[in-house]
């Protein structure tokens, strides 16, 4: 009855702006280079320029990116191919992403070109980055197809770029504001703020916030095989949370620089996993994360300098009381972390067609926790990257080498982990075939270090564990061509096929004492796909302009790990052989709709691939409609989105049930 009245107040509040206006065709499809830092145009369905990408690079940006009915980044990298996201449980949940089946802690993510970090344990919560200010999401596999870049941009074996908007103004222009107010299912409340202001002709500022409520309270339908099944609710699944940014932008000749301050607290249940009949659990956590970043880029004629800092501070605050969950172990455990960022990249045009570059990182990570025994560890990380890139015709060619190295220290009397040296290869081929081919290559090795928990926590680290390497091959070619004399516009399409090889895969295993774990190097894991894209552009008759996209992705992600075990073999867990999406998103004069569709295959649950642990294929779909209407000096957007639209019940991970239909109204205005 609630999810009902709440369906009902959302449409009501939207239905008198969706029946009367007039209609606009949108002029032209923006097009933008992939590291373009100007603002996109409002009809931007979504921009790709495979043909300019060396190494396969899939992107989201622009209106686009916000038709769909994606709550989070988390929410919108699922239309990408070759991903995984975990999400524990809808609103409130931990959602982490997986590339290619390489692991979490092998992506690296970066707000406005510096990575997010979590020393702690390599997990960056993409559930917390809200799509609101939020420019452009693009994803690459190997790393993005640029030599003039930080030395951590070398270091993952993926990355996801997430940028904010950036102010941009036109002739006579000051300022801009966006307001928007979300409301929606399961009590969500969720108004947002965003004021751009133009100080001087090279100076601009913009500033957001944002507020988010939600009980995250939902039915879901919970089956025992062969038994009986029933309709519950989930609870401590709650989260309330506050953003705030601010930014500072300034344009030199030849350059640019800007500075960003960042604030995050939170507070969350966690909704747990419905095991044994067991629907609700208690504990608790409380989060707060700031970060202050810069960035100084300059070109002097051949020679081009780029400078990035950072500072950020994270805490962490996690409660199991038994006093309000007899089921639950007392933990009452609180964690600082602190990071400290400086980097220098050059680059040097030896010619018109080759270039050199040189990059140069350090990195400090510290770890303070009241847990028992804590070694209190320090973490210093330096990082160097030569680079070149060269052009031959219609060949374009990349080679780089990465040298990290890792020192750490901790408290007095304690045992750490060694130091550590390494030296990683990369190289890429790009071949332009023709004005509509483009065929591609790479080669990349890179590994990841064992997280501070990993090496350190109490009872469960091992400071002789190995770092986890990563060997990356891959084939694809892209095609894309534009027409103007046809319905069909625009059509692009990419394909890559790819093996991965992980070693050294960090586990953890039980000892003598079943309460008492270790983290150890075993595992060998095996990964074969093919990654499918492609996107249209269509004018139809009578003014209605198309984009639609298809995603497709088959592994086979096997764990050859121990040959006398009688699983060896089977596909790693939670990685479905076949996924895929595909979204129509559809302009008619002043109106907007979108549909999207996700599907998951079957997986399982545990590398043993036995029927106790198969989780069964899923399948969501949601459509949206809006109106733009012109207001005084602005446009206001009035938008309703219903997900989930035929009420699938599934679970991403077992035993974590997601929402079944829910709505969410939108009223934005911006001018």
């Amino acid at each position: 009855m609630c999810r009902q009245t709440t369906m009902k107040r959302a449409a009501g509040r939207l239905c008198v702006f969706l029946v009367t206006g007039t209609w606009v065709l949108p002029s032209a499809r923006a097009q933008s280079r992939l590291d373009s830092l100007q603002r996109l145009d409002e009809v931007v369905i979504e921009a790709q320029t495979p043909v300019k990408e060396v190494i396969p690079a899939q992107r989201l940006a622009g209106d686009g990116l916000q038709r769909l009915g994606a709550h989070s980044v988390a929410d919108a990298i699922r239309y990408f191919s070759g991903v995984q996201i975990k999400d524990y449980g809808g609103v409130g949940g931990l959602k982490t992403v997986n590339i290619r089946s390489m692991g979490t802690n092998h992506v690296g993510v970066f707000y406005d070109g510096i990575e997010l970090g979590n020393a702690q344990n390599g997990v960056v919560d993409l559930g917390r980055f809200s799509l609101d200010n939020m420019e452009a999401v693009t994803l690459y596999n190997g790393q993005k197809s640029a030599i003039f870049q930080p030395a951590k941009d070398f270091s993952s074996a993926g990355s996801i770029y997430l940028q904010t908007r950036t102010p941009f103004f036109r002739d006579g222009e000051r300022q801009h504001l966006k307001a928007t107010l979300k409301d929606g299912s399961f009590g969500t409340v969720n108004p947002a703020l965003v004021w751009d202001r133009k100080l001087s002709d090279r100076l601009s500022t913009s500033l957001s916030g944002e507020y988010l409520y939600t009980t995250g309270r939902y039915r879901f339908t919970y089956r025992v095989a062969d038994s009986y099944d029933t309709t519950a609710v989930r609870r401590n699944g709650d989260v309330q949370a506050v953003r705030l940014e601010g930014g500072l932008f300034g344009s030199l000749p030849r350059g640019y620089w800007r500075t960003k301050a960042y604030f995050y607290r939170s507070e969350r249940g966690y909704p747990g996993a419905v095991v044994k009949n067991k629907f609700s659990h208690e504990d608790r956590q409380w989060d707060m994360n700031a970060f202050a970043q810069g960035t100084y880029k300059q070109d002097f004629a051949r020679y081009s300098l780029l400078l990035n800092a950072k500072y950020a501070y994270d805490y962490l605050h996690y409660l199991a009381d038994p006093n309000r969950d007899a089921a639950l172990m007392y933990v009452n455990n609180h964690y600082h972390q602190r990071e400290l960022y400086l980097s220098a990249a050059q680059r040097y045009a030896l010619t018109d067609r080759w270039d050199v570059s040189l990059s140069a990182d350090y990195q400090m990570n510290a770890l303070n926790a009241d847990l028992v025994d804590f070694v209190y560890p320090r973490r210093h990380t330096g990082l160097v990257a030569a680079a070149t890139s060269l052009r031959v015709g219609r060949v374009d060619l990349q080679a780089s080498v990465l040298g990290t190295f890792v020192t750490e220290r901790v408290k007095s009397g304690s045992a750490s982990a060694e130091d550590r040296h390494e030296w990683t290869p990369t190289a890429v081929l790009a071949w332009r075939l023709t004005d509509e081919w483009t065929a591609r290559a790479f080669y990349k090795r890179i590994f990841r270090m064992p997280t501070l928990n990993d090496l350190y926590y109490t009872f469960i680290g091992n400071v002789s564990l190995n770092p986890e390497f990563t060997s990356q091959y891959n084939v694809g070619a892209t095609y894309a061509r534009t027409f103007s004399d046809r319905w069909l516009r625009r059509v692009e399409a990419q394909a890559d096929v790819y093996y991965n090889e992980v070693e050294d895969k960090i586990v953890a295993m039980p000892t003598s004492n079943f309460f008492r774990w270790t983290m150890v190097n075993l595992g060998k894991v095996e990964i074969r796909g093919i990654d499918v894209a492609a996107q249209a552009d269509w004018l139809l008759p009578g003014g209605v302009s198309l984009t639609s996209r298809l995603n497709y992705t088959f592994q086979r992600a096997q764990d050859f790990t121990d040959p006398d075990d009688s699983y060896y073999g089977g596909q790693i867990p939670y990685i479905p052989r076949n996924s895929g999406s595909a979204t129509l998103q559809a302009n008619w004069r002043r109106w907007e709709a979108n549909y999207s569709f996700i599907y998951t295959g079957e997986r399982y649950s545990s590398r043993a691939n036995i029927p106790a642990n198969y989780v069964l294929p899923w399948y969501t779909s949601d459509f949206s409609v809006a109106r733009n209407i012109p207001l005084h000096r602005g446009t206001l957007k009035c938008t309703l989105e219903v997900n989930n639209l035929f009420n699938q019940q599934y679970e991403v991970v077992m035993s974590y049930p997601m929402p079944g239909t829910n709505v969410k109204a939108i009223v934005q205005y911006e001018f």
